[in-house]
């Protein structure tokens, strides 16, 4: 049973992560919409008491002009005394525009003092209201210049425009704890939210994804270990009961799949088993037919020499001996390939083995009307191979060659160092025709056993080729086109690491 993977737990799991991220997007949504609900509740405060003292304003500017015009001081010092009265009034004066000496005051004490700077700079930047620090508490402080009428010129003349600033304090503490109740009701509010939408969230990714994932987690288990006979239920229609339906329908194939893989593989065993029965058959059949095949070729040999010169009885045993030998080279190709033998390795040359195979190639018919190509790599380090099979390879995919130029051509061979990504190097041989060439069909079944393009044959060349290359840790591959040729490649690797070339010191 494979081992099961580590489940993660509920910090590192998704549903984790999806709620923590639900969590943080909502505090932050709600606590960015929050600064923003207290910024404009502040001002909509603010802009209200502000309105409020405008009117508070105008009904005092009214009871100075009235007051002044009768000449009653007296009325109106009572009259702002009285209007200071209100718990949120922190004061109302009158002072001069020009040198900020007040002229009436709520607070007697301040008549004939100088405003407060903030005032008389706030009356002289144009701006009617502003908030101010006064005695750690915050204060909207208001001007209204107090203009000249009518009535007016006859004590101050036409050139005075602005008779005096009136100038109230209004105490914001109240404004501020109303504001300070809202946002912590607002705030309040907010977090309840926060809190009922992450349980909702919470409950719905537990129950309806986390539990379901944990169910279709375990069943893939039971998959993975081998029960192919899990099926899961589906409670909903969403993308959840839809995953599971898919998984069910994987199981159902992936069962239906591994039954035909075992009827294959059981078939392919069967016929395994029939071809190495007859694999052995026929080894045994070609060890059998060898040794008559001798005696038979001996016997007609024998034959022959008593028929005179000239005899036309001579032809037909030389057709007999011709037959003879293609049955043995058959039983020998049936033998090597059912038996091949252990390699005998040693350091070989592989231009050596060229060469020495092409002196035997140069007596075959078939090579003289093929002109040959040579293009060997010196100094190649060696192989470590058997020579007498590298050479059997050679020999064959050269007479194959030959065998697929029967109006003549070219042969090309090529030998080469070749190093690859991991630093192994090979030493390669490339043999190239100018032969007609396979096309796809044939080129998928060139290495098989008992398949040959050829009239004569056994079939058995080429498989045997990659049976020995493969006995001395070596590749064969091909390309071909066709109409245009063949060409083989055979690697094996380098017994040894190529010698740097030297450099020749300066005389």
């Amino acid at each position: 049973m494979p081992p099961q993977p580590a489940r993660p737990d509920l910090r590192n799991s998704l549903i984790f992560r999806v709620i923590g991220m639900n969590i943080l997007l909502l505090t932050v949504g709600i606590g960015v919409f929050t600064v923003f609900h207290y910024q404009r509740d502040r001002q909509n405060m603010l802009a209200v008491t502000t309105d409020g003292a405008e009117i508070l304003m105008a009904t005092i500017e009214n009871a100075v002009f009235n007051s002044k015009c009768r000449g009653d001081a007296q009325k109106l010092q009572n009259t702002l005394e009285f209007i200071a009265r209100s718990p949120s009034l922190r004061g109302v004066r009158i002072f001069n525009p020009h040198s900020g000496r007040i002229a009436n005051s709520s607070r007697p004490d301040e008549i004939d003092q100088v405003v407060a700077a903030d005032a008389l700079a706030l009356y002289r930047s144009g701006r009617s209201s502003a908030l101010f620090q006064h005695d750690n508490e915050e204060v909207l402080s208001i001007v209204r210049p107090i203009t000249s009428r009518s009535l007016c010129q006859d004590c101050h003349g036409t050139q005075e425009q602005v008779l005096g600033v009136l100038n109230l304090n209004y105490s914001m503490q109240s404004t501020a704890v109303r504001l300070a109740q809202s946002s912590r009701c607002f705030s309040l509010s907010m977090v309840f939210i926060t809190l009922l939408l992450s349980a909702g969230v919470s409950f719905i990714l537990l129950r309806y994804v986390r539990r379901p994932i944990q169910a279709l987690t375990h069943r893939m288990a039971q998959v993975e270990a081998g029960e192919k006979n899990v099926r899961m239920v589906p409670k909903s229609t969403d993308e959840i009961g839809y995953l599971m339906r898919s998984f069910n329908s994987m199981v159902g194939r992936l069962e239906a799949t591994q039954t035909e893989l075992e009827q294959y593989h059981f078939r392919q065993m069967e016929q395994a088993d029939r071809l190495a029965a007859i694999g052995e058959m026929a080894t045994g059949m070609a060890h059998e037919i060898k040794n008559p095949l001798a005696g038979i070729s001996g016997a007609v040999t024998v034959l022959a020499d008593d028929l005179p010169v000239g005899d036309p009885r001579r032809q037909v045993v030389a057709d007999i001996l011709g037959q003879i030998d293609r049955l043995n080279k058959t039983a020998t190709d049936l033998l090597h390939f059912g038996r091949p033998g252990q390699p005998q390795c040693s350091y070989v040359q592989l231009n050596e083995v060229v060469c020495e195979t092409l002196f035997f190639v140069a007596q075959h018919p078939e090579a003289c009307n093929v002109r040959q190509d040579l293009a060997l790599q010196p100094d190649l380090p060696p192989i470590w191979a058997d020579r007498k099979q590298i050479q059997q390879v050679v020999l064959n995919i050269i007479i194959n060659a030959l065998q697929a130029m029967p109006d003549g051509g070219s042969l090309r061979l090529t030998s080469e160092l070749k190093c690859e990504q991991d630093q192994r190097c090979y030493v390669r041989l490339i043999i190239t025709d100018t032969g007609v060439g396979l096309d796809v069909a044939q080129l998928e079944r060139i290495f098989t056993p008992f398949y040959t393009t050829k009239t004569r044959g056994t079939g058995l060349g080429l498989a045997i080729c990659r049976q020995l290359v493969k006995q001395n840790d070596g590749r064969i591959s091909l390309v071909s086109t066709p109409g245009e040729g063949t060409s083989f490649t055979l690697s094996f690797p380098a017994a040894a690491p190529p010698e740097p070339a030297k450099e020749e010191e300066p005389a």
